[in-house]
């Protein structure tokens, strides 16, 4: 929160600087403005608290740019006792209503494309069946709908022929191109390539182009593929009923033939076609690996064993470099027209998230792991993605363009989360780049209130010219989207800071936020991970909290025990700590998905739940009640429940003595209701934590010694070891890992040292 005022003191100070961003986070008491931003000439960031103003002259000044503006017509009237919102010191965020993308015509209703596998058992296809019909019925009335299955081959239900069931087949070891898909389902109109065609709702298409028409009347093939949920709910039902398993034979010891990628590739083609420039969704639901066709990740051989993250580091994978190219040139066409791909895997075995995960994050999708298609976590995440706002809208908002202002002293690196660039370059874009970079302003196809982006910024203002202490610089976030009422929003978030003391060391610890900072610092670990070698980004983590330990510890030299950190810092090195054993950087007992599937999440979560992610919560129930835990093999105590929050599980722990009360059957008696409430506590906690969480995470309860304790042990900080037994702790764990203590004890070697 306090910056250096320099390039050599920025340098200096080690630490990222950078923001995190929620672009349309849910703020009470923001105000909602029914009419358009008033924006800068210059720069083009718009009006602000921290704008000076010529009230007499109705003149304001840029904070960003310095250039002078005129205010419009309809703020003739603005004087000190008569402000517009958006110059109240109080809001410093406000959202603008302006109206409809194109007035005078209702906005183009979302749509929602169904790809379903059918290589799957008949207890899971009838499990997916019952989730889909629930879906149905929370999807608002005119939200359009279709349905495509695969299997060996790829099939597109004509949903609006009447007659009886109709379908398209397209072959599933090829792909179809954007031209041959609308030749065959007779939805081509000009010829031209879907990618190309004139977006929904622009007048005078040219001439041989179709032009669109209102919502639900435009797009060719809206009306035959796609249609509203209100004209067509029974015909999507019986077209999901009818579905069976894939009746090609699966020769033995072989996979099931699966054509994923083809399948994918024509629902692509199917929504460039009849929702160009529209919002869309392209829901898959798979239960398993590629086999045949593009984006193939394994052969249908069992013989041959799906890609390990070994075979990744050895580069002796046959298909992934061809499946991830396949699947990044997809996520370039969805993101062309701001459509979404959704991926919900429903198999106990890898189905090529690994390969998928680019398109997902460009277009920010969500990516859902299950089990199977009947479990807890896929149904309830497919129902908690079509949540509705007290205005009966849903949450979900679309077709985001985030874009940053900030004061020429500062320029900006990059971003990482689920965005893709829009190469708008300038002067305010920094030589280095960090995430996605080079550009002022991201696409961001699907956001809502979670959705976070870090930023990366680099102070650039040169030693020579220092700012005077104190002086305040400014930062802006302009998003602007579609919010689920169809209207066209506009977010606007101006924050200002400070610039540090250079004469006194301790201003710029005092503004240190080490929650902020490790979050950003373990988003570009996680970033760098992918294109560098694991090793190296462990030890750029090390180096980097050396340096930082090293800058701003107290010590002397040479001398560990007299290290101190200051207290801004303190819990800065036990992030690190848990960071380095995370998921995130070390894949030992992870598959290739589960690995991109965690990245992902990463990549789009704000700062509590990244924190959780990286190191996780830990909460003690007794008789005495709950009471936060070390996160600690030492918490563990025979007469103990353990409420562990990981994010992606949570875990309730039965220490032994609990355990035996609870197989005895104690809970049930009515002389040790004490005992039923205590079991109870951590359930209900669970499912608070659990609530508002998307996806959904999976719920395990274990006991002491048991299997799945595992889920527990694997997080906690190994102070008792078969090497190194505590007297304090009633229980080890078997590993190698160095615990916390050894960890801080040579970090503050290597700092007094440094």
């Amino acid at each position: 929160n306090i910056w250096p005022s320099s390039r050599i003191d920025a340098t200096r100070a080690v630490v990222p600087f950078g923001v995190m961003v929620t672009p349309i986070k849910a703020i009470p008491g923001m105000p909602l403005l029914p009419y358009s931003p008033v924006g800068c000439q210059g720069c083009k960031a718009l009006l602000n608290p921290y704008c000076r103003v010529d009230y007499h002259g109705k003149i304001w000044i840029c904070p960003f740019c310095q250039q002078r503006n005129q205010f419009p017509q309809n703020y003739s009237d603005i004087s000190e006792h008569s402000m517009p919102a958006e110059l109240f010191p109080t809001y410093t965020s406000v959202e603008y209503q302006v109206g409809l993308k194109v007035p005078g015509r209702p906005p183009a209703p979302p749509a929602f494309l169904f790809v379903l596998d059918t290589c799957l058992t008949q207890e899971e296809l009838q499990g997916l069946k019952d989730s889909l019909r629930q879906v149905l019925t929370l999807l608002p009335e005119t939200a359009l709908v279709g349905l495509i299955s695969f299997g060996t081959n790829v099939s597109v239900h004509e949903i609006g022929y009447s007659e009886c069931p109709k379908a398209y087949v397209f072959r599933g070891d090829t792909a179809t191109s954007s031209d041959k898909l609308q030749d065959i389902l007779g939805i081509g109109g000009s010829g031209r390539p879907a990618g190309k065609q004139q977006p929904r709702g622009i007048p005078n298409a040219p001439s041989g182009q179709p032009a669109l028409g209102p919502a639900g009347s435009g797009g060719p093939g809206q009306g035959r593929f796609l249609l509203p949920v209100s004209e067509c709910e029974f015909a999507m039902e019986s077209a999901i009923e009818d579905l069976t398993v894939n009746n090609f034979t699966r020769e033995p010891d072989h996979r099931m033939e699966r054509a994923t990628g083809a399948a994918v590739s024509v629902a692509v083609g199917l929504l460039e076609c009849c929702c160009a420039g529209t919002p869309a969704r392209l829901m898959l639901v798979t239960g398993g690996p590629c086999t045949r066709g593009p984006g193939q990740v394994v052969s249908s051989s069992m013989e041959e064993a799906i890609r390990s993250h070994k075979d990744l580091e050895n580069s002796s994978t046959k298909f992934f470099n061809k499946a991830l190219k396949f699947y990044s040139q997809l996520g370039q066409r969805l993101t062309l027209n701001s459509h979404v791909l959704d991926i919900y895997a429903c198999a106990l075995d890898q189905v090529g998230l690994a390969e998928m995960r680019p398109v997902v994050e460009a277009t920010g999708g969500l990516m859902v792991m299950a089990e199977t298609t009947s479990s807890h976590n896929f149904r309830t995440s497919l129902q908690k993605l079509l949540d509705r706002d007290a205005q009966g809208h849903l949450t979900m908002a679309f077709e985001g363009v985030l874009e940053v202002h900030m004061t020429k002293e500062i320029k900006v690196s990059g971003a990482i989360g689920p965005v893709s660039t829009l190469d708008q370059r300038g002067a305010a874009v920094a030589e280095t780049e960090v995430g996605v970079g080079g550009t002022t302003a991201w696409k961001m196809c699907s956001l809502d209130e979670r959705t976070s982006v870090a930023l990366y910024y680099e102070v650039i203002n040169q030693h020579s010219n220092q700012m005077p202490a104190g002086q305040i610089f400014t930062l802006q976030f302009v998003t602007r989207y579609q919010h689920g009422s169809g209207e066209q929003r506009i977010r606007v978030t101006t924050a200002a800071r400070r610039w540090a003391d250079p004469a006194n060391p301790n201003d710029l610890v005092s503004g240190f936020d080490q929650e902020a900072a490790a979050v950003l610092m373990a988003r570009q670990a996680a970033y760098k991970v992918d294109y560098e070698d694991s090793f190296d980004v462990l030890r750029w983590l090390d180096r980097t909290l050396i340096r930082i330990t090293s800058r701003f510890g107290d010590y002397e030299k040479e001398k560990p025990s007299t290290f101190r950190i200051h207290d801004a810092f303190n819990l800065f090195p036990q992030f690190i700590f848990h960071l380095r054993r995370s998921q995130f950087l070390q894949v030992f007992n992870n598959s290739p998905d589960e690995t991109a599937f965690f990245r992902l999440m990463l990549s789009r979560e704000g700062v509590m739940g990244s924190l959780v992610m990286v190191q996780p919560t830990l909460v003690s129930y007794s008789f005495e009640g709950p009471a936060p835990a070390l996160l600690d093999v030492s918490s563990i105590c025979a007469d103990r429940i353990l409420l562990l929050d990981t994010y992606f599980v949570v875990v309730i722990f039965h220490g032994t003595t609990i355990a035996q009360w609870k197989k005895a059957g104690y809970q049930d008696q009515a002389e040790h209701e004490h005992f039923r409430t205590l079991l109870q506590a951590p359930k209900s906690d669970a499912e608070m934590l659990m609530k508002d969480r998307l996806p959904v995470p999976r719920l395990v309860e274990c006991d002491q010694n048991g299997s799945q304790a595992r889920f527990l042990l694997a997080k906690l900080n190994p102070s008792s070891t078969h090497n190194t037994q505590s007297a304090n702790s009633q229980e080890i764990i078997f590993t190698d890992d160095v615990s916390l203590e050894v960890f801080m004890e040579h970090l503050a070697k290597l700092s007094v040292n440094t």
